[in-house]
């Protein structure tokens, strides 16, 4: 059994085997992830996303983006200010959003590490395409958390797994810089682990919010 990188859970069987890649199924909050020995490392991960032709002027990949962005940014007011965890080498969705009067920082862990960023907190965040990355989704998450104002939006753009897709033809899971996959449920575990709501607007698409800042009681 391998423990969970998301709820701890060490009742985690044997899943699949795709390309030689090991991965288990969590029992307790839905979570499927590679083995942490089969996971890529830095450098082969960087090679990877290197191949990765995402233009910000192509109008395909901004009809993409669009799927998170629009939502997203139906839900908040001009002038809060956002970030973009995992933005890639091409920083669309920052530009897209800061064109809807929502000043959007990029922050990348290979190509755009400004750690100063890190070290402030967002109306709301954007994360697109980057949860499947985590390592250690534990630990992402409570950052994304605490990078979050109160009553702030986190943004969640990445494929589910669906009832009845085989997880070893799955297109998505043949990726091997793709370690954690989640489900619906495991997106409700996340929202009650944070004490966020959860909303999906769409399919793969989740908002999370923070809850607003209790009101101090008057008198």
């Amino acid at each position: 059994m391998s423990r969970c990188p998301l709820c701890g859970g060490v009742e985690c069987p044997p899943e699949a085997i795709v390309q030689g890649r090991r991965y288990a199924a969590c029992g307790g909050c839905g979570l499927t992830f590679m083995l942490p020995a089969d996971r890529p490392s830095p450098t082969e991960e960087r090679a990877i996303y290197d191949l990765h032709r995402n233009d910000p002027t192509d109008p395909g990949y901004r009809a993409f983006l669009e799927r998170l962005a629009a939502p997203l940014a139906a839900r908040l007011r001009p002038g809060m200010r956002g970030l973009d965890y995992g933005a890639g080498p091409g920083a669309a969705l920052p530009a897209m959003l800061s064109a809807r009067g929502l000043p959007t920082s990029a922050w990348d862990p290979l190509y755009a590490a400004d750690e100063r960023l890190l070290r402030r907190r967002y109306h709301f965040i954007a994360c697109s395409e980057t949860a499947e990355h985590f390592h250690d989704p534990a630990a992402e998450f409570a950052r994304l958390g605490d990078l979050l104002l109160d009553g702030g939006w986190l943004g969640l753009m990445t494929q589910w797994r669906l009832p009845g897709r085989p997880f070893a033809s799955w297109g998505y899971a043949r990726d091997p810089t793709h370690v954690c996959f989640y489900r619906r449920r495991t997106l409700r575990w996340i929202a009650g682990r944070h004490g966020w709501s959860l909303e999906c607007p769409a399919p793969h698409i989740a908002l999370f919010r923070k809850p607003p800042a209790a009101l101090s009681p008057c008198g």
